[in-house]
């Protein structure tokens, strides 16, 4: 593989890394875990451990990214994430 195309295949790879945004959800002293972990498994289609997981990230850490993607597929998500009384935002 010559230079050129593996500098070329890193620019695409660098393109599609940064199209990709994350919904990141923040500790609270409101929500239940129970509430966190229903509301993440029907908004962001997490399993149960998965759900719980990020639960757990979120009271100790602060914060866990809950899902990543497109703009597009994220924005409706985090509205439902805000509208459930969890705080929420897309980066």
């Amino acid at each position: 593989m010559s230079t050129e195309e593996n500098t070329s295949e890193e620019v695409l790879l660098e393109e599609a890394v940064s199209t990709q945004n994350e919904i990141v959800v923040y500790n609270d002293d409101v929500n239940t875990f129970d509430h966190v972990i229903e509301t993440l498994i029907y908004v962001c289609d997490h399993t149960a451990e998965q759900a719980e997981q990020c639960s757990l990230i979120v009271h100790y850490n602060g914060k866990c990214t809950v899902k990543t993607g497109d703009y597009d597929d994220l924005k409706p998500r985090c509205s439902m994430l805000l509208e459930a009384g969890l705080s929420a935002e897309i980066i």
